[in-house]
């Protein structure tokens, strides 16, 4: 009975680009994927001091600890998973993937490396760079967004083509790629995990930037839930806000309106009186400086 054939993995993300080519239904993985990238080899060998860095790597900060942390692992373990490199020359390379353990290696001790060797084009570099960048689990919105945005820009993939690459959905592109819209406060937060890709997603959706800011500060200061962002931009952008500002005050009792004017005509200052139904209130007697402070008081007769 003929063998069953692999099922095809979702999406057209990095694994199938970086799979061990010593079975051909593994190579035509990356051939598929990209057609003009040769595979030179299956594992190999080679010397640590003989790789460059990729030009194209997205990620520009190694956490020292993380990376001593993984020296430590391949001095016991050893490399559970090749590097992946393009070769220059004979005894030249560069890097596709794998900066970390390279990095780590050196740390380690290592001399050589195992290493998948590719033929490939400066834009299928940045390309697998990219996507081999996105495949990362502690990735925040805002670097999936530019990195989807490169792949678009620099290596001049459609938006379908994107979502086969990194197995999403054109949907799911579009709501990172709409996140480099926001102003650059947003963005920073965003960044720093200040804010949820949730709340973000809610906020765009305000065509004005200054609104954009106030829900976003709201949002940090009051520290609200993505279903509350939602809720506040739904109003904003149905109008319901508009006509929450226009409402008219609520008018206090002629009495209490009385004690005001007496109160304002006393301390020569616009005073404030507020009641409830249940005569709770509080009185506010503004002031503009600290020689005004010191007349209210001597008016309330405050000897400090």
């Amino acid at each position: 009975m003929a063998a069953k054939k692999p099922r095809k993995a979702l999406g057209r993300g990095l694994g199938a680009l970086l799979q061990d080519s010593e079975t051909s239904n593994k190579s035509s993985n990356i051939e598929r994927e990209f057609p003009d990238v040769e595979s030179v080899s299956n594992i190999n060998e080679i010397p640590i001091n003989q790789i460059e860095v990729n030009p194209f790597q997205p990620r520009s900060h190694f956490d020292k600890e993380a990376l001593d942390e993984l020296a430590d692992s391949i001095k016991t373990q050893g490399i559970i998973q090749p590097i992946t490199v393009r070769k220059l020359s004979d005894d030249s390379y560069q890097l596709i993937s794998g900066e970390r353990r390279t990095q780590a290696s050196k740390i380690a001790g290592l001399k050589t490396i195992p290493a998948y060797i590719r033929l490939a084009n400066d834009q299928q570099m940045l390309e697998m760079a990219l996507i081999e960048n996105i495949q990362r689990e502690n990735l925040n919105a805002m670097e999936i967004a530019m990195s989807y945005q490169r792949l678009l820009t620099e290596c001049d993939l459609k938006q379908e083509q994107l979502g086969e690459r990194v197995g999403k959905n054109r949907t799911t592109v579009n709501n990172y790629l709409r996140l480099l819209k926001l102003p650059p406060d947003i963005q920073l937060a965003l960044k720093e995990k200040k804010l949820s890709m949730g709340h973000a997603r809610a906020i765009i959706n305000i065509e004005d930037v200054d609104k954009q800011l106030d829900v976003f500060k709201k949002t940090i200061n009051e520290d609200l839930s993505v279903r509350k962002v939602e809720a506040l931009v739904r109003d904003i952008v149905t109008g319901k806000d508009a006509d929450k500002e226009k409402a008219p005050k609520k008018e206090i009792p002629y009495e209490a309106k009385n004690v005001q004017n007496k109160l304002s005509s006393h301390f020569g200052t616009k005073v404030g009186l507020k009641i409830d139904d249940k005569n709770k209130g509080e009185i506010k007697i503004p002031f503009l400086s600290k020689d005004d402070l010191n007349r209210i008081l001597d008016l309330l007769d405050v000897d400090l």
